[in-house]
């Protein structure tokens, strides 16, 4: 599919990390009917090709605070595109590693990191229900940006999240108010990310990045809902 995605995209800045490029479409149902006819058969959405508000959010908050991950193993779910990935790449990551359920976001995911400079490590599947002794997992700092529109997915991302939150990992969520994200989090950012009408009806989305913490540290004081 990297042909594909090369002929379907431009190359352009995101709208709120313009540090970062990537391979972004504007016509959001005309490119998933033509990725199912390539294809030829059923594919998820392409949100590969967008840079969408959850996760520009929290790459931005990657990239104004690198230390979080400096030195640091990141696990970047639902990667998409991989603008939170990229970052963390940019921000001085050790190791980066990218979940995606979508083959082409793979593909979309290579070429917008050789555009940036970095390298990022792909891996195919969905990793939410995981063993808990694979390794690959077990990362220093672990990302999701707008992954909550979804009834299922929210409930078994936060499990994910918490899982990894309890293991001592830094875990920042991303989010622009969609039906089905969690409550009582600590509100780290908050940031207008210019959008598009074709993918969100209007023009910027105030989007929050969330920190999950360990139950034991976790200070009511310093939730939000």
């Amino acid at each position: 599919m990297a042909g594909f995605v090369q002929e379907h995209t431009t190359i352009r800045r995101a709208s709120a990390v313009p540090e970062i490029v990537l391979h972004q479409a504007d016509d959001a149902i005309g490119l998933w009917e033509r990725t199912e006819r390539a294809a030829g058969g059923h594919l998820p959405p392409p949100f590969w090709a967008f840079a969408w508000a959850g996760g520009q959010a929290v790459a931005r908050y990657v990239l104004d605070h690198p230390e979080i991950v400096r030195n640091r193993r990141v696990l970047d779910l639902a990667a998409g595109g991989g603008v939170v990935a990229i970052a963390a790449a940019r921000a001085g990551a050790s190791e980066v590693t990218a979940t995606e359920i979508d083959p082409a976001a793979l593909d979309a995911l290579a070429l917008n990191a050789a555009a940036n400079g970095v390298t990022v490590t792909a891996r195919l599947g969905d990793v939410l229900d995981a063993p808990e002794d694979d390794s690959e997992l077990h990362a220093d700092v672990v990302t999701a940006g707008d992954v909550f529109y979804n009834r299922e997915l929210s409930a078994r991302m936060m499990a994910f999240l918490r899982r990894a939150a309890e293991r001592g990992a830094v875990v920042l969520a991303g989010d622009p108010g969609r039906a089905y994200a969690p409550t009582g989090l600590r509100a780290v950012a908050r940031y207008e990310i210019p959008t598009t009408h074709d993918l969100e009806s209007v023009e910027t989305k105030l989007s929050t990045v969330w920190q999950l913490e360990r139950q034991d540290r976790a200070n009511p004081a310093d939730t939000e809902e």
